[in-house]
């Protein structure tokens, strides 16, 4: 059942447990208590809202970062992901395969911003050995979620007996 709940929370995180169990044909207390075990194993972290700024009189700039790393001794990546992460900037962070280490995610009020956090902050780190930036243009689609205004949800197909 916490794969189906998942599913659905990742979809929506506004069900609500009645709503859950509903779909689910289960018991509403036994999904409440299987969110709730879920959060305190930290398999679910939070329930951001996905936003469209595009929609919105404010501005902001989205950034890709490649960055590659000289992973240090007894630290490893994640000590050196660690002390990127806690940047306030950084929205996403991922270790890579491939031709870099990482990628930041960041957004800023503009390109300047972002260009200034590279500078300043991300590419000054003893163990950052380059970085390539990356500027998003425009979001189509994000967790799933068709961003172009104008479009709709996929109808649901009729199933009659």
């Amino acid at each position: 059942m916490k794969k189906e709940i998942l599913d659905l929370l990742s979809k929506n995180s506004r069900y609500s447990t009645e709503d859950m169990a509903a779909m689910l044909a289960a018991d509403e207390e036994t999904v409440r208590a299987e969110i709730q075990e879920m959060e305190q194993a930290n398999v679910i972290c939070g329930y951001p809202t996905l936003i469209n700024w595009e929609q919105t009189d404010y501005e902001k700039v989205t950034a890709l970062i490649e960055v590659k790393v000289t992973p240090q001794r007894d630290m490893g990546f994640n000590k050196v992901a660690e002390r990127i992460y806690r940047f306030e900037e950084v929205e996403s962070l991922y270790l890579m395969s491939g031709g870099f280490d990482l990628t930041v995610i960041i957004e800023g009020k503009s390109m300047r911003e972002v260009a200034r956090f590279v500078s300043e902050k991300l590419s000054t780190l003893e163990y950052v050995t380059s970085t390539a930036t990356y500027f998003v243009l425009k979001k189509y689609k994000e967790h799933g979620l068709v961003m172009e205004k104008g479009q709709k949800e996929p109808e649901r197909m009729l199933i009659t007996p």
